[in-house]
């Protein structure tokens, strides 16, 4: 997930539809595929593993080139930080353990109620409304909950979207507080160092080592470091409103993953969930009215950092 919008202004940009969708599918391939790679790393070094190792390479991506500056940031920009190294630390491992527990599909589509519900909150229009009951719908329909549902996992997906819900609030307030990417460099950096006693660990079973390393470090590369040059490029050729309707694909992109890569077959009831959450988080986000610019609007999801995103977003899916 990445404050793209506080990068790319949106008045100076050239309009190439064709080669920004081509790079936001590039992106959104890549964040995907990162995931599922990184969860073939979980028999050997657990979810949190992965996202110990993604946050250290999310981290080597965004300090060099935020280059923040500790010594002079005052309490006022420090408090929003820390929370959102908190965010990124409970959104990376709640996603990754939904990702182990239900799969990639389900895992970011329930994570996508995030952005959705940020996108329709304050709302009192009866379209939005609409929106959300569609949308709720569609969540019923993905999970059908019952007695063999895994409420553990399915509970840890919710717990994703709603850190992502709250990146998109603090990210707002750290923006206008602290220029360019400094707020999530910063933020990155400390929750990769809360995760250092997980590598100490790891390293010390003798656990995080060769086919488990590579497939952690990778996870990074094709979730963090990646769809972060690829977004910010993207956001030169394409409005932010439409990056972040696009970035609605994430959830079928990871259930088609999913599919191909980790063998996780979806039925039918599930794709139609999946299409109808999908559908509503890209309404939310079209027919929103325009304000003043928020930062919220082109984060792709947890792709820096956090997974996800979508997130991404620092992608973070």
């Amino acid at each position: 997930m990445l404050i793209l919008g506080q990068v790319v202004g949106e008045e100076s940009r050239p309009v190439r539809p064709v080669r920004g969708m081509a790079t936001m599918s590039g992106s959104a391939l890549s964040n995907q595929l990162g995931a599922a790679v990184g969860a073939s790393a979980f028999d050997a070094v657990g979810p949190a593993g992965v996202v110990a190792v993604r946050q250290w390479v999310a981290a080597a991506v965004l300090v060099p080139l935020a280059r923040p500056s500790l010594r002079r940031m005052t309490w006022p920009q420090w408090w929003p930080v820390l929370l959102l190294a908190v965010v990124f630390a409970v959104m990376n491992l709640s996603l990754y353990t939904a990702i182990d527990r239900i799969g990639l599909g389900l895992a970011v589509t329930l994570e996508f109620l995030g952005p959705l519900g940020v996108a329709l909150a304050g709302s009192r229009s009866r379209r939005d409304l609409l929106i959300a009951l569609v949308a709720a719908g569609g969540v019923y329909v993905l999970v059908l909950p019952g007695s063999s549902s895994d409420l553990p996992g399915l509970s840890a997906g919710v717990l994703a979207g709603a850190c992502w819900a709250a990146y998109i609030v603090l990210n707002r307030v750290v923006g206008a507080r602290l220029p360019g990417l400094q707020g999530p460099a910063v933020a990155t950096s400390l929750c990769a160092v809360a995760h250092l006693p997980v590598l100490l660990v790891l390293g010390a079973q003798g656990r995080l080592t060769g086919a488990p390393l590579l497939y952690a470090v990778a996870a990074g590369v094709l979730s963090s470091a990646v769809p972060y040059a690829a977004d910010l490029a993207a956001l030169r050729h394409v409005p932010p409103r439409f990056f972040g309707v696009f970035m609605s694909v994430h959830p079928v992109l990871a259930a088609i993953v999913g599919t191909v890569v980790l063998s996780q077959v979806l039925v039918l009831r599930e794709w139609v969930g999946i299409a109808v959450v999908v559908l509503s988080n890209a309404a939310a986000v079209a027919f929103r009215r325009p304000t003043a610019p928020d930062p919220a609007d082109p984060a792709p999801g947890p792709a820096l950092g956090v997974r996800p995103t979508a997130g991404a977003v620092a992608n973070s899916s």
